[in-house]
């Protein structure tokens, strides 16, 4: 079984492609499984406009035109429709109920910022000393606890800036693997930086030595494309090598989320 459920649209203003176009590319890449996890809009009372996400008024027509490819590829592809989601304690209420008066099947937990993104900077892009860092583990593990999401999306995406894995790391890595264990949470073994990576020879995420800790601690992944462009659900390499990965590491992975 081959399935991705981190996908994202145009709405959120960086991506690209249209949604029909991801499904396309999806099934020349062999899955058999698409879910998209556009992110979340958030009910902002401030007047504060996202730059990396859809506007709420977009929210239903996100769900509808989802369901409405769901229903003509049918034939060819599983279809599910979600969202990537943060966790802002303030909002999880609202959250609660967006979920169950839209069609969701299911919410990513993406741990992007924290309180907020009014308040402050992508961890992917600022977590450069101990107290961001304890600030990632703190958000990230609270969020687990609420129990809304269905998994963990880069849960190593403090190695997008940390200038190391040290001591630090390693404790902060052990502690998200051990709440996930307790909140029976997948792992995702993120795609999303992969080609960068590979052209640059940089360790961001997936991180191997996160991984190296997820194993010990017996977790259960993952994958996840990450998708921005349709190109990425056509490109079979990075998917393949990760399977290859995660069955050197002995990682239990998880082909199909039960929705």
């Amino acid at each position: 079984m081959k399935a991705n459920y981190h996908t994202h649209t145009s709405r959120c203003h960086h991506a690209e492609g249209t949604d029909e176009d991801y499904i396309k590319s999806a099934i020349l890449g062999g899955f058999d499984i698409l879910g998209f996890s556009d992110h979340a809009p958030w009910p902002y009372t401030t007047g504060f406009v996202s730059e990396t996400r859809m506007l709420l008024s977009e929210l239903p027509d996100y769900v509808s035109h989802i369901l409405e490819l769901k229903e003509k590829y049918k034939d060819q592809i599983e279809i599910h429709v979600g969202l990537e989601c943060e966790y802002y304690p303030q909002m999880i209420s609202w959250l609660s109920e967006i979920k169950e008066k839209y069609p969701l099947e299911y919410l990513l937990f993406g741990n992007h910022h924290y309180p907020s993104e009014e308040e402050a900077s992508f961890f992917g892009m600022c977590t450069t000393d101990l107290h961001q860092l304890h600030r990632y583990e703190k958000s990230l593990i609270e969020g687990m606890q609420t129990g809304l999401y269905t998994y963990v999306a880069h849960p190593d995406l403090f190695m997008g800036a940390y200038p190391t894995f040290d001591k630090h790391c390693e404790e902060v890595s052990r502690n998200i693997c051990r709440e996930a264990n307790k909140q029976h949470l997948p792992l995702e073994y993120n795609l999303g930086c992969a080609d960068y990576c590979e052209m640059t020879g940089e360790s961001l995420f997936p991180h191997p030595a996160f991984w190296e800790i997820a194993k010990e601690e017996g977790c259960t992944a993952i994958i996840g494309v990450d998708a921005h462009a349709p190109y990425n659900l056509a490109t079979q390499k990075y998917y393949d090598k990760a399977v290859e990965t995660l069955r050197m590491l002995g990682i239990p992975r998880l082909e199909k989320l039960d929705l």
